[in-house]
């Protein structure tokens, strides 16, 4: 069942489970693209393949927010948006370990091996070396656990889950980076818990936010995470502006247009 936190004439923002693909791949299973499609299609009687475009990615196991375009002009706003570093992504994540200090910023040269489909960090002058910086602040630790809040300056693959890991502090569940040694067969506790950006017509700054699965290993360790959640929504200044009525927007700069 999609969930959709927001849809205009433009975009759509839905939330992504855990262990769904972004798009299709080699397992064959249904992706979200595939999804949202599959939706478009029904709600407007497409006869044939619905537009649907695919602005920025999650990892399989990463659950949270993402939005797409409807259309191919907000699909080259927005993808030129993201490129440009204008979308702000936030992420809670579970670390096995507790950082060394409670907030700062990572740098690091990441690449990436594609037949393994693994990440490391590198020396920056290594051939296919891109730069990558995250900061993170420290919200609640638990024995052998801490909760993060993850703030990403640029998007590259595996960022979080390889930059913490290479300090010694593993996303829990990370089979591929080491966040299984506390216990095995939980999903990976990493969420996309907030995106910003500009929306591709009316210019209005976007804001959506979901919180992760409360009641799930290890956030349940965590018991003022909803608190924490609601806290963090309260004093984030980019969360204050209330979601507008974008169609009304959209008819106000029709209504400008007209004047001219």
């Amino acid at each position: 069942m999609l969930r959709i936190l927001h849809e205009d004439n433009h975009i759509l923002v839905a939330l992504k489970p855990q262990n769904i693909p972004t798009q299709a791949d080699s397992s064959g299973d249904k992706d979200m693209l595939t999804l949202v499609k599959d939706y478009l299609k029904e709600k407007y009687r497409k006869p044939g393949d619905a537009f649907c475009g695919l602005v920025h990615r999650l990892d399989r196991p990463t659950g949270g927010v993402m939005v797409f375009a409807k259309t191919s002009k907000a699909a080259e706003r927005l993808s030129e948006s993201m490129r440009n570093g204008e979308f702000e992504k936030r992420y809670y994540a579970v670390t096995v370990g507790r950082p060394r200090v409670s907030s700062d910023v990572l740098t690091d040269y990441l690449v990436k091996d594609r037949d393994a489909n693994t990440v490391r960090v590198c020396n920056r002058t290594e051939e296919g070396a891109k730069y990558a910086e995250l900061s993170y602040h420290v919200l609640a630790t638990a024995p052998q656990t801490a909760l993060l809040d993850v703030r990403l300056a640029t998007g590259r693959s595996h960022q979080i889950r390889v930059q913490l890991a290479h300090r010694g502090t593993p996303v829990f569940g990370d089979v591929r980076y080491g966040g299984d040694t506390l216990a095995k067969g939980h999903n990976l506790a990493l969420w996309a818990y907030e995106l910003k950006f500009v929306h591709p017509v009316t210019r209005v700054i976007m804001s959506f936010r979901a919180c992760p699965p409360i009641d799930a290993v290890p956030w349940n360790s965590f018991r003022t995470l909803e608190a924490i959640f609601n806290t963090v929504t309260a004093n984030d200044d980019c969360v204050r502006l209330a979601l507008p009525n974008v169609e009304d927007e959209e008819e106000k700069l029709r209504a400008a247009r007209r004047k001219k």
